[in-house]
């Protein structure tokens, strides 16, 4: 199943700039083969379900062995069944729809 998933990965305890472990998290992604696209508050990505899944939970052990000791994740996910549909397809709908 594919999947749209928006993620955010916070690490705690680590001081005040995490630009680091976010990019330790964005390595993995790409290591991963996903096709993501950061942006300021997270990621967004598209891939298969279980890739999708495996790398969050990498980015999560990655995140912990750089020393975080607590992370907090936020995770909204998408799915269709009725046709595919990619990130960029979603944007371009809308961005037709801003046009006069």
């Amino acid at each position: 199943m594919q999947v749209i998933a928006d993620l955010c990965v916070v690490p705690l305890g680590v001081g005040v700039s995490v630009s680091a472990y976010v990019t330790a998290c964005e390595r993995v992604l790409s290591e991963a083969g996903l096709n993501t696209h950061l942006h300021a508050y997270g990621t967004n990505i598209e891939g298969d379900w279980d890739t999708v899944m495996a790398a969050i939970k990498r980015c999560h052990e990655v995140v912990h062995a750089l020393g975080a000791p607590r992370i907090t994740t936020t995770l909204h996910i998408g799915t269709r069944t009725d046709r595919a549909q990619s990130m960029n397809d979603k944007v371009a709908s809308v961005q037709r729809q801003l046009q006069p």
